[in-house]
């Protein structure tokens, strides 16, 4: 992976640090998870992580208590899970996940930054066979015994278990998303960040040149506020 993949990474972090955005992103995985599974976050395994996801980021309990409340109020916006499609500079595939109270507004965004940017939006389901869908759990780096660890989590549907410098990255597919997050909550990991994600079925290398053109796009993607997340097939 080498200087390549230290450039994605070091990239990848400096955006998630942009917490002007971050935080109101988090509050609408808050608000539509309550909204989907309920306001109890005992009963709702997405609520519970994303709560973690939100407190392992520092925002404020305040925050988090008042997207839980917007979930169940009157007046509370119809804010829908969409994803697009398309391809960056020098064939990066992306998936990008959305959130939105207005998918007109947001189709139309999104594809003005793809057009912009060197990119191009795709039909829907083009990408379907190059990525798949995963439970992910980044967890705090474990220090107890690991081989005990993932033969434990096995029978709640763990596929992929392997860890960093940095983290615990823990993963299975998308339908063993509750069991997952009910046996890492048992064995009383730290979760950092967790959620359904796009991993890509064969990553692909770049240059560090085709890199800086690449993370022009990603960048601008990622500014968008109903953008959630984006998911490349970058190694």
């Amino acid at each position: 992976m080498g200087r390549a993949f230290e450039y994605r990474r070091a990239s990848k972090e400096a955006r998630w640090d942009k917490m002007s955005k971050l935080f109101p992103k988090l509050a609408k995985a808050i608000q539509v998870a309550a909204k989907e599974g309920g306001s109890d976050p005992d009963m709702n395994p997405k609520l519970r992580s994303a709560i973690a996801t939100a407190k392992a980021n520092n925002m404020p309990k305040d925050n988090i208590d008042a997207a839980i409340k917007r979930a169940s109020g009157k007046d509370s916006a119809e804010i829908k899970n969409i994803h697009y499609e398309g391809k960056a500079p020098h064939g990066a595939l992306i998936m990008v996940e959305c959130m939105s109270d207005n998918p007109t507004r947001t189709v139309a965004n999104v594809k003005a930054i793809f057009n912009k940017n060197g990119g191009e939006m795709l039909q829907n389901g083009a990408l379907g066979f190059m990525f798949a869908r995963k439970a992910v759990f980044h967890l705090e780096k474990f220090t107890g015994d690991l081989e005990e660890l993932e033969l434990d989590l096995i029978d709640a549907g763990l596929e992929e278990f392997n860890q960093d410098e940095e983290e615990l990255l823990i993963s299975g597919d998308y339908t063993a998303f509750g069991e997952l997050s009910n046996a890492i909550e048992a064995k009383n990991l730290v979760v950092k960040k967790a959620g359904l994600e796009y991993v890509p079925n064969s990553p692909v290398s770049f240059s560090e040149e085709q890199l800086a053109d690449i993370e022009k796009l990603l960048d601008k993607l990622e500014d968008d506020d109903d953008v959630q997340a984006v998911y490349t097939n970058i190694e």
